[in-house]
């Protein structure tokens, strides 16, 4: 009998995941990942629906119902380092960070395989909607869509390797949410209606700019709105309060719609544009991943997309070498971000061809 050890968030996805495991007949162990304590904001301690002590007992809860051993690990140190400090800076350096991504790639499918081939287990799992299979053709695992686009989410998925996706099982990609909420009543768990999470776990409020505030004592560096030919337009309170494509929050009326185009981390110069400015048309970026192959020759035809929840768009993506490259996209695209990434899909089908981080 196989061993999994799959990652329980105490939401309903990674909880009929489990179960789904069980009755394929693998040897299934369920974990919670313990990330974040939370934090201290005005006396109170502010949690997060996926990383609070609630969400622990919801998981052991589940783990209980379909039987199964369960566990909680500490990996607050690799969270830290991997994933908040990461996000931080990158605020500060201003880029907007995806930090699903990071834990994706560096506490879940790293620090958790990790752990889990030190006890023996052939595989980890998540609840993710995402599907895994190797491939004659490329003689690779490759990393595919879920068969219900409204729930992909192999945008958070593109940077794994083969070693990561040789041991990852990922059972409901071929489900809907609906089915997977049917199939958690019908079995009695306790989960069945919970909602799903929807703010980024360690910033409960989701207020971004005051989390790095608390975190370094500053906004990031201050400095002027200024129009596309340099015009100072107004001051304004630190470069972390804002990020390409935004509109509203921006402390500044100038009779029509305005739009963040750019924002330097050197002068603290936020950039703001009329309608259509925050439209682009192509893009470099780096550290690229690749999936099904190495590398590439010339140019390549994809589907694209800039963030979790653009649309795919066709594009061309050229090589630059060392690990960039250029992509030039069909038809222009709205509010291209630097620290987010590019993902590149098949023209026609499900395979994922890779990503990179958008410069």
């Amino acid at each position: 009998m196989k061993k999994v050890v799959i990652g329980m968030s105490g939401g309903v996805d990674s909880s009929v995941a489990a179960l789904l495991l069980k009755e394929r007949g693998y040897d299934v162990i369920g974990v919670t990942m313990r990330l974040w304590d939370g934090e201290n904001i005005d006396g109170e301690i502010a949690e997060s629906a996926c990383c609070s002590l609630s969400a622990v007992e919801d998981a052991r809860r589940v783990a209980f119902a379909i039987d199964i051993p369960y566990y909680v690990l500490d990996f607050r140190a690799d969270f830290e380092k991997y994933v908040i400090d990461y996000f931080v800076k990158s605020y500060i350096d201003a880029k907007t960070p995806n930090p699903c991504i990071a834990c994706n790639r560096f506490i879940k499918f790293d620090a958790l395989l990790s752990k889990a081939e030190a006890i023996g287990a052939d595989y980890i799992a998540t609840g993710h909607y995402a599907k895994v299979e190797f491939s004659e053709k490329y003689r690779r695992y490759l990393l595919k869509k879920s068969a219900f686009c409204d729930k992909d989410q192999t945008y958070a998925l593109y940077s794994l390797n083969q070693r990561s996706l040789s041991k990852i099982l990922m059972p409901i990609g071929d489900f809907r949410k609906e089915q997977v909420r049917e199939i958690a009543a019908k079995h009695g768990l306790p989960v069945a209606d919970k909602p799903d999470s929807q703010e980024i776990c360690f910033v409960p409020d989701n207020d971004y700019a005051g989390f790095i505030k608390r975190r370094t004592g500053s906004m990031g560096k201050t400095g002027n709105f200024v129009d596309k030919d340099g015009n100072i337009l107004a001051t304004h309170k630190g470069i972390a309060n804002y990020t390409i494509g935004q509109r509203k929050g921006l402390g500044i009326a100038l009779g029509e719609p305005m739009f963040v185009t750019k924002i330097d981390a050197e002068s603290g110069d936020v950039t703001l544009e009329k309608k259509g400015g925050e439209f682009s048309k192509e893009l470099t970026a780096h550290s690229l991943n690749l999936i099904p192959f190495d590398d590439f020759d010339g140019e390549m035809r994809v589907r694209a997309k800039v963030r979790y929840a653009a649309k795919e768009a066709d594009a061309s993506v050229k090589k630059l070498g060392g690990g960039r490259v250029r992509v030039v996209f069909d038809e222009p695209q709205r509010a291209v971000t630097p620290g987010q990434a590019v993902v590149f899909y098949e023209p026609s089908g499900d395979v994922v061809i890779g990503g990179a981080v958008i410069e």
